[in-house]
């Protein structure tokens, strides 16, 4: 095996993952929201894919659509994001947008330490294993002390499975859209030097 074969396989071993943001013109959204129907299902096809998630714009507020979609590695990735039909099914949305075909790809966690666009740095592993560790660790301390009595008030019996899928739940929730976006700017300058 060369050298350029296994350091590409070994940065495929974490998946790969793309965050596409779509701004779309005012009026336009149900003709997105079929394109979406008409896209997803090649998308899904694809060999590698893993997930697709639509984070939609909320009515009066934003016009922006978010599609976060993971393929098992980076490879399977760019040839869905490279392909023809991906190429040709862009071109016919296009009208439906206020700006380009904006995306970013990340390998593994990557994304969480990317600040601000696709042309930023990645820092080391090591300081991403250091900071997602610091910030993991609290969260697992403290919300299962919130969760758990909040479950019980709900009236929800005490199942150890059911708290660990809800507690598990708020922890990602958590460190994806509240603590490491604050947290990696927070700190930015010991990450990136």
């Amino acid at each position: 095996m060369n050298t350029d074969a296994a350091s590409e396989s070994s940065s495929d071993l974490g998946g790969a993952t793309v965050v596409i943001t779509h701004r779309v013109r005012e009026g336009k959204h149900a003709d997105y929201e079929r394109w979406l129907n008409e896209i997803a299902p090649l998308c899904r096809a694809a060999p590698g894919h893993l997930d697709w998630h639509i984070v939609r714009p909320i009515p009066g507020l934003s016009g922006t659509y978010t599609i976060i979609i993971r393929f098992d590695t980076r490879t399977h990735l760019q040839a869905w994001m490279e392909s023809p039909v991906r190429n040709r099914l862009i071109e016919k949305v296009q009208p439906l947008f206020v700006s380009g075909d904006d995306f970013f790809i990340s390998s593994g966690l990557d994304f969480w330490f990317t600040p601000g666009g696709a042309k930023a740095k990645v820092p080391v592993r090591w300081k991403q294993y250091l900071v997602t560790w610091s910030a993991i660790y609290p969260l697992v301390l403290g919300v299962p002390l919130v969760i758990a009595p909040v479950l019980r008030i709900l009236g929800v019996p005490n199942n150890h499975l059911l708290t660990t899928l809800v507690v598990t739940g708020t922890v990602v929730f958590l460190m994806v859209y509240i603590v490491m976006p604050r947290y990696t700017k927070l700190i930015q300058r010991w990450l990136f030097t």
